[in-house]
């Protein structure tokens, strides 16, 4: 009777290096969009006297465009919302948060403006 053959261990170790580089990506994520919110988009907006200025403000309207509406209607609000975005949103959130600061007051004007009606106050 033959022996069967393990599987091979280069399966194993390719899944565990693809869970690494996926941690390490979503990381850089997070701090891209920590350093787009609380420091460069803020810094911006009061150089080039944007329409929002404050750091909850741009947090708010990009979690509120990942999710498609109010972001605390579908993330807890008692934890940290971009913590809680999928992968593909956090990239997708990341990239607007770069547009606004490529494009600036025009862009955000928009982005703000559904924001605040998705919350019933546009």
């Amino acid at each position: 009777m033959k022996a069967v053959p393990a599987a091979p261990p280069a399966v194993v170790v390719d899944a565990a290096a693809a869970d690494g580089t996926a941690t390490r990506a979503r990381a850089v994520a997070e701090e891209r969009y920590r350093q787009l919110v609380r420091d460069e988009l803020p810094a911006l907006a009061r150089a080039g006297r944007w329409v929002v200025r404050d750091d909850h403000c741009f947090g708010r309207i990009l979690l509120d465009h990942a999710v498609g509406g109010c972001w605390y209607d579908t993330l807890d609000r008692r934890r940290v919302g971009f913590r809680q975005l999928s992968d593909e949103q956090l990239e997708a959130t990341v990239a607007l948060a770069e547009r606004i600061r490529a494009q600036g007051d025009p862009l955000l004007r928009r982005l703000n403006q559904q924001s605040l009606a998705w919350r019933g106050k546009g």
